[in-house]
């Protein structure tokens, strides 16, 4: 292959689309999620944070989840019981680990790298 590199953009871009794509097809309470987690991640942003730590600090998660919770009970978007919290607690960590994921691979062009 004489020039490689296009090839390998192109097919960084349809890794974008495919995860944008399925990211679509979240339920509406997991894009109400999304968008608060997207928003609390995006004030962590920085050269040094620790959504770029090698090893993420397993509490460091669980506060940021916290945080994330919190704010969706301000919004009203948290659940009534506490089996329903749990639930959500839960749900919120498995959406905040994806989202640090995506945003620890994605470059300055936003394109995500592997």
């Amino acid at each position: 292959m004489a020039y490689p590199m296009p090839l390998f953009y192109q097919e960084q871009d349809t890794v974008t689309r495919d995860l944008e794509y399925l990211q679509e097809m979240y339920p509406t309470e997991a894009k109400k999620y999304q968008k608060v987690i997207g928003e609390i991640l995006d004030r962590l942003d920085y050269e040094g944070s620790m959504i770029y730590d090698e090893y993420p600090d397993k509490w460091q998660i669980y506060r940021l989840t916290r945080v994330v919770v919190d704010r969706l009970k301000q919004d009203g978007n948290a659940g009534q019981t506490r089996q329903e919290q749990d639930r959500i607690t839960e749900f919120v960590q498995v959406l905040l680990c994806g989202e640090i994921y995506k945003k620890r691979h994605m470059n300055q062009n936003g394109i995500l790298k592997f």
